[in-house]
């Protein structure tokens, strides 16, 4: 036996479809979908650009062109107070020793107390010395390693710009992860309840619910036998 309801359906059958809610009338739009997406591409182009404006900034800071090879001597104009580093490319762990000479050469060289790598193509550079000179003019330098090595001057390295690029950069691209997800599941979270909503004043009460209008009705009695 089933109970008629009201609504078309028998008490205790299917459950009816639910209504088609087009995509359009649904807020949220997926519009910020898209925005997600941008704002996404728009933190990772900045995070690569600083990678970039950061490596070249270091290589840029090393006189490659110059480059001598360990045993010969190089001569370079040096400036009174402006500090350079030099650099050296060795296949090996060798010991390093450099000297700068010449007439009316005055200054300090020290050994940094931190590493500093540079790739430049193929080929790694660390600073090994920094150079303070004390007096302006054109010096001689040069260096020599227990491995076979090239020497290179060049400016002394802005260790804390170049970490503060590189973590500026990871920063953003932890930022366009966590923004994009952010949107995109607010975005479906919002989307749903808005749908359910929408579909809730058009469905029907649930026919598995109970008999509306009290209990069943009883059968009468079969004719006696």
């Amino acid at each position: 036996m089933s109970i008629q309801t009201p609504w078309g359906a028998p008490y205790g059958g299917p459950r009816p479809p639910e209504p088609n809610i087009p995509s359009k009338d649904v807020r949220p739009r997926r519009l910020w979908y898209l925005v997600a997406a941008l704002v996404g591409l728009v933190l990772i182009g900045a995070g690569t650009a600083l990678i970039v404006t950061t490596v070249k900034s270091a290589v840029g800071s090393i006189d490659t062109a110059h480059a001598f090879r360990g045993g010969d001597t190089k001569t370079f104009g040096f400036v009174r107070g402006e500090t350079k580093a030099i650099y050296v490319s060795q296949s090996g762990n060798g010991q390093v020793d450099c000297q700068v000479r010449g007439t009316g050469w005055s200054g300090s060289m020290t050994r940094p107390t931190s590493t500093f790598h540079v790739a430049v193509g193929s080929r790694s550079w660390e600073r090994v010395f920094e150079v303070k000179p004390g007096s302006s003019g054109e010096f001689t330098l040069t260096c020599t390693s227990e491995q076979p090595a090239e020497f290179a001057l060049g400016d002394r390295p802005e260790v804390g710009a170049t970490i503060g690029g590189i973590a500026a950069a990871i920063g953003c691209f932890i930022a366009a992860f966590v923004s994009a997800a952010t949107i995109v599941v607010v975005t479906a979270v919002r989307r749903s309840r808005h749908r359910r909503r929408l579909a809730a004043p058009s469905a029907p009460p649930p026919p598995w619910g109970p008999p509306p209008f009290g209990p069943a009705p009883v059968p009468p009695p079969g004719p006696m036998a």
